[in-house]
């Protein structure tokens, strides 16, 4: 509800109850438009609120400028899409208010690590007028009947439920001071609401708690509502600590490997030494069941799992196991295998190569095997018994895991409880269920509930993984103009089988695509259009069907995407005698990605001198309806580049990293500077140090020892988020909004402090820079010396 700040009895500034709404300043502002909900039958205030009302304008944004030969995305893009998916049953989602005073929302996304409880807690406390400590956020269980309203990815979150919670929190408030209004016996208008109370100016006083029961409804009953304007916010778009940053810190947070489920003991699986290979016999079953602690063994789909009282008594069982093997799909396939199926599968361009005008920039560029493990491994615990089954994991699909499960487990899906714990990190790896299957399977097979756990060697080799792919690209331009602009960009498959693929079947009618694309294509078009003015544009996805076990990690193709782009961007610019971010100026389209550059420019003193080896380099990049520039320093001299670091290739490092983002709205600017920091960390990785080196159709990664993700001594020393002021009334996507960017501008200034434009990535895949693990046993033997290597 739209407000001005009216006084309290006591001289504080307070919240009207009820007055006229203005329009929000923000353009696409909210301020006159009514929003309608439902009160449900609870013993205290519960609130619904569809959101199909508020995504009329979702397809087609209408402040987004239409150029006159737009690519997909320009028109419609992902989180469009699951928006669109996702408004048919977006009402069912419930706010409630408690006797206590608190209020409590059970969100159907999931929480890894990304802060969104914590925007979430901020939208229920602004609407409702209570502190945001009184706020409490969980999980939701798997619940099918939310359909496409269940799914946490493409940087969505906020995008998808920012009004749908807002309304419903500002309907229980409304609720509330109607409640007090009757007991009083006074008129709404003169009450107003803070901090969990509301106040009339004849002195009486009530709070939020003392009503809840008065203001439950007995049927569902419709309300309709006002949201606040953006100018009366006290608490979204302010910088805020997370709500669970205490708990974090103390160790207090319940993640899957720490829950504690009556009778479910340790387990974990001896895997095969290629991905998806299976068990052809077990040798010594028997032996390995008389273990100390071994209190079952059982073959699996892929392995052979065992449960015992500790995990370091499974880690003994699965390397004491006795095992014959048969090879995965992929079993042949090594780096350069699959670097020439790629090459072999890409189309030509479609702009011939001619000894005349126009002139061409061609480039290929090849991107290694990368893997999205979080820092928590993965865990999951399940009691499968006769007729039911019960999961606990981190899960950002539970609705796709439930029903998949039930499959496995021949049990009708109502047989079968999900409950999504928070997770450790996700980077698109609990898209899947992987984990929380495989331990409803071994589950079932011992008749046992097991909390199985996958050890940091599985996580690497037997884990999903961002696809090997090459980006070809083709700029013709003739004297100052860029005729045409192709870019092939050709991967070994990407599996989307965790429920994007029935969303886009479900939204696929009204969706401006032509043609019968597959589900990556359609993916491919709906996250990736150029943002440069250069004539005919194509930028066309391949996929070739090499079985290895992938998964969208975080921003899917836009990283190897937009670094290819960008490499070419400074060609081009070099060729036509422009400064790298003057060229940019000249032909981007999108007036938000203008504006981030100058800011950029100017805040991170482009153009400054600095030492031999040293160079700046920018990338740009818009998605989700967000906008970004990434400015980087980078240290290529031999002293940086050949400084020792013990169990490592070290290489260049970015001594300085400035990002600027629009974000639309800021829901919580200090959430959004993290995700930016965060996005950071992971370009420099992608772009320098970590990937996954394939040999016999395994990785020869086996720990974050030998994956070389930016550490300490990798990090900027000096690193700075502008978050630019909003732009939109609702917020864009953020969670993945700087990888691309940031890798692309990693990689220009890798090119102009080196005078070589780098065409393979990371730069330093090239040099193996650890002993690997045998590829059998395929859990290694817990270290016991780890002090002995600390640095």
């Amino acid at each position: 509800m739209t407000a001005s700040n009216g006084p309290r009895p006591d001289g504080e500034p307070g919240r009207p109850a009820a007055t006229p709404a203005s329009a929000e300043s923000a353009p696409g502002g909210l301020g006159r438009r009514r929003f309608i909900g439902y009160l449900i039958a609870a013993p205290t205030l519960a609130v619904v609120v569809p959101y199909s009302m508020t995504s009329a304008q979702a397809a087609a944004p209408a402040d987004l400028p239409v150029p006159s030969l737009p690519q997909p995305e320009e028109i419609v893009d992902l989180g469009d899409v699951q928006n669109l998916a996702a408004a048919p049953t977006s009402g069912l989602i419930t706010v409630r208010v408690h006797e206590d005073g608190t209020a409590s929302f059970a969100v159907p996304r999931a929480e890894v690590g990304q802060g969104m409880t914590t925007a979430v807690a901020m939208m229920i406390a602004e609407e409702l007028d209570l502190p945001l400590g009184k706020v409490r956020v969980t999980m939701a269980d798997a619940r099918p009947e939310l359909m496409m309203n269940q799914l946490t990815g493409g940087s969505n979150s906020m995008r998808s439920i920012y009004i749908p919670v807002r309304t419903a929190a500002a309907l229980a408030r409304q609720r509330l001071v109607d409640t007090a209004a009757r007991r009083w016996g006074v008129r709404a208008s003169d009450l107003t609401t803070s901090d969990g109370v509301i106040r009339h100016k004849g002195g009486r006083t009530a709070t939020y708690g003392s009503l809840a029961k008065a203001a439950a409804a007995s049927a569902t009953t419709r309300l309709e509502t006002r949201l606040k304007s953006p100018d009366d916010f006290t608490i979204l778009g302010t910088p805020q600590n997370r709500i669970d940053a205490l708990e974090a810190v103390t160790g207090r947070k319940q993640f899957a490997g720490d829950l504690r489920v009556p009778g479910a003991k340790p387990a974990m699986v001896a895997r095969p030494p290629t991905i998806h290979g299976t068990v052809a016999a077990v040798r010594n079953a028997g032996a390995v069941r008389r273990m100390p602690g071994i209190t079952d063994v059982a073959v699996i789909e892929h392995g052979v799992a065992v449960r015992g009282e500790t995990f370091g008594q499974c880690i003994d069982a699965i390397r004491a196991l006795d095992v014959q093997w048969k090879p995965g799909p992929v079993a042949d396939e090594s780096d350069a295998t699959v670097l020439r199926r790629l090459r072999k599968a890409t189309p030509p361009m479609a702009v011939p190569k001619l000894p005349v005008l126009p002139k061409h920039i061609d480039a290929e560029f090849v991107f290694a095997f990368a893997s999205n493990s979080p820092l928590e491994p993965e865990v999951a615990i399940a009691d499968v018994r006769s007729g039911r089954a019960e999961i606990w994991a981190s899960l950002k699909v539970p609705i796709v895991a439930q029903e998949d499960i039930a499959k496995r487990l021949g049990l009708p899906v109502h047989a079968v409880t999900v409950h999504v714990v928070e997770g450790g990190g996700s980077f698109g790896r609990h898209l899947f269920h992987d984990v929380a299957a495989e331990a409803a399977e071994v589950s079932q097979k011992m008749g046992k509930p097991v909390k199985l756990s996958w050890s940091r060697t599985d996580n690497f080799r037997q884990g999903r993984t961002h696809p090997m792919c090459i980006s070809r690209v083709r700029a013709s331009y003739l004297g100052s103009s860029v005729l045409a602009y192709e870019q092939r960009h050709v991967s070994s498959e990407t599996d989307f089988g965790h429920g994007f693929g029935e969303m886009l079947t479900s939204a696929g009618s009204k969706l401006p695509i032509a043609g019968n694309l597959t589900v990556a294509e359609s993916i491919f078009q709906l996250s990736q259009s150029s943002p440069y003015d250069f004539g005919a544009t194509t930028q066309l996805l391949y996929e070739i069907p090499l079985k290895f076990a992938t998964g969208s990690m975080r921003n899917i193709y836009s990283p190897n995407v937009v670094c290819a782009q960008e490499l070419v961007v400074d060609r081009l610019a070099a060729a036509m005698g422009r400064d790298p971010l003057a060229f940019r100026r000249r032909y981007l389209k999108d007036e938000k990605l203008k504006a981030v550059l100058e800011r950029a420019a100017e805040a991170g003193d482009w153009g400054r001198t600095l030492p031999d080896g040293v160079a700046q380099g920018v990338g740009v990049h818009h998605e989700y309806r967000g906008a970004v520039a990434v400015l980087v320093e980078i240290d290529c001299r031999p002293e940086t580049v050949n400084r020792p670091i013990e169990h490592g290739v070290t290489g260049p490092r970015v001594t300085k990293a400035l990002i600027v983002v629009d974000a639309g709205f800021a829901i919580n600017p200090r959430g959004l500077e993290a995700q930016m920091i965060g996005g950071m960390n992971d370009a420099i990785a992608l772009a320098l140090t970590s990937s996954l080196h394939i040999k016999d159709g395994l990785p020869l990664e086996g720990s974050w020892d030998d994956y070389f993700y930016t550490r300490q001594w990798n990090t900027p020393p000096t690193m700075r988020v502008i978050v630019m002021p909003n732009t939109r009334s609702t917020p864009s996507g953020a969670g993945e909004l700087a990888v691309a960017p940031a890798f692309a501008a990693v990689a220009c200034a890798y090119a102009r402090a080196t005078g070589t434009m780098p065409t393979r990535f990371p730069i330093n895949h090239g040099t193996l820079g650890f002993e690997p693990f045998p590829t059998q046993p395929s859990t290694p033997q817990s270290p016991t010396d780890g002090l002995d290597h600390a640095f």
